[in-house]
């Protein structure tokens, strides 16, 4: 097969239609550019979904990664290795936070995190056996488990794939009322994203997060921030809680943290919240393998210069101030944080899908949420120049539908 369309033709004839991709089909790939099949190149603008923040073939996570594969790959948990004491320090002393607890996808920290506040409310809380809640968000994403479908709002994530998993309390994003109306005896936690991703890059009102926190400690709840798309970099702080000050119970981890080469997640927190977990009651094969270590040990040292979050913070000026210059010119509305943005296209215009399609004819690859509104997260390390060319292909493309 040499051509894109005999690529896909296969490709969807042969696997399940779980995902509606672009029509393009990727090759190689370096920085912020990839290449298809074809040799035509592309700017990166949706970097996995913030999975590769770093870029495509960073070459200090590559170098980790490749060192570590010539040596050792799996152990499974059932050993000790040589790369986990350093993963398990670093990250948690990255989130300030006293335990790490490895898996692989975001899903299954998130999973991890849901089971581990259920045990800490019954053992620690006091909360009667099997009746614990916890409070999650309305347009939340959080994987697509049979677990988290059960409290999303979204009808293709959650429609057909019951019976539903109880114990969840879904209440309006960004209103710290519903979260106080909601709060009951048997509540052990408060589960959100800083920022919304899947839902359209939705930022909170000011002083929303520090609220919760504050709720949460008067409360006796846990605070679990999924940080998965928003963490690592992204936002133009190592953490969008950052932004204001917040420190959740337990930081939920994954995407960034795998430098785009391997699956890695973990969840994050102190001795008295992870140290419910025993041996036998929560585990993976795979997590906190020998080579997920070694790539996220390398990212952790990245992230410790604070280099990736202050050229987050520059270029997302840039790259905002720019797209604001577009409302009124076929984008209703610009919102998000550092390299992170959604854009919502006038629907009497065209559809999130068609301009995503219209910029991929362009060299610019984007992706559509909910109907009109596209998603812009370029790798952090995307040049200035780039990173505007990519924004006047927006423009470009608005034109022409304009027409």
């Amino acid at each position: 097969m040499t051509s894109t369309e005999e690529f896909i033709e296969l490709s969807e004839r042969r696997s399940a239609h779980n995902y509606h991709p672009l029509p393009v089909v990727i090759h190689e790939a370096q920085g912020a550019w990839v290449t298809d099949v074809e040799g035509r190149r592309y700017l990166d603008c949706l970097s996995g979904y913030s999975s590769l923040n770093f870029g495509h073939g960073n070459p200090k996570i590559i170098e980790a990664a490749q060192e570590q594969l010539a040596r050792l790959t799996l152990t499974s948990r059932a050993f000790f290795h040589d790369q986990f004491a350093a993963f398990a320090a670093g990250l948690g002393d990255l989130t300030g936070k006293d335990m790490v607890l490895p898996m692989n996808t975001g899903a299954e920290a998130v999973e991890t995190a849901i089971k581990v506040a259920r045990k800490w409310g019954y053992e620690v809380k006091g909360v009667p056996d099997g009746q614990a809640e916890i409070i999650v968000m309305e347009d939340n994403f959080h994987g697509r488990t049979t677990t988290i479908v059960s409290f999303s709002t979204d009808p293709d994530a959650h429609d057909g794939f019951g019976p539903y998993t109880p114990g969840f309390r879904i209440v309006k994003y960004g209103s710290i009322e519903a979260i106080r109306e909601a709060v009951g005896p048997n509540t052990v936690a408060v589960l959100l994203e800083p920022i919304q991703g899947e839902a359209g890059v939705l930022v909170p009102p000011d002083g929303y997060l520090t609220q919760v926190r504050e709720l949460c400690s008067a409360e006796n709840i846990l605070m679990i921030a999924d940080e998965i798309q928003s963490g690592l970099g992204r936002t133009g702080e190592t953490f969008a809680c950052e932004h204001e000050g917040v420190v959740p119970d337990v930081y939920v981890l994954g995407k960034a943290l795998g430098g785009g080469v391997v699956p890695v997640s973990a969840i994050t927190a102190d001795q008295d919240v992870l140290g419910v977990i025993k041996p036998g009651q929560h585990g993976s094969t795979f997590g906190g393998n020998p080579l997920a270590c070694a790539v996220a040990n390398a990212v952790v040292e990245m992230l410790r210069t604070g280099e990736y979050q202050a050229r987050a913070r520059e270029l997302g000026t840039v790259l905002h101030e720019r797209l604001r210059a577009l409302v009124g010119r076929g984008v209703v509305t610009v919102r998000g944080r550092g390299l992170w943005a959604g854009v919502d296209i006038d629907p009497s215009l065209a559809t999130g899908r068609q301009v995503s399609e219209a910029l991929m004819r362009l060299g610019v690859l984007a992706k559509d949420t909910h109907g009109s509104t596209i998603r812009l997260a370029p790798p952090i390390v995307v040049s200035e120049e780039d990173l505007l060319w990519a924004v006047d292909r927006l423009a470009e493309a608005l034109t022409e539908f304009a027409k």
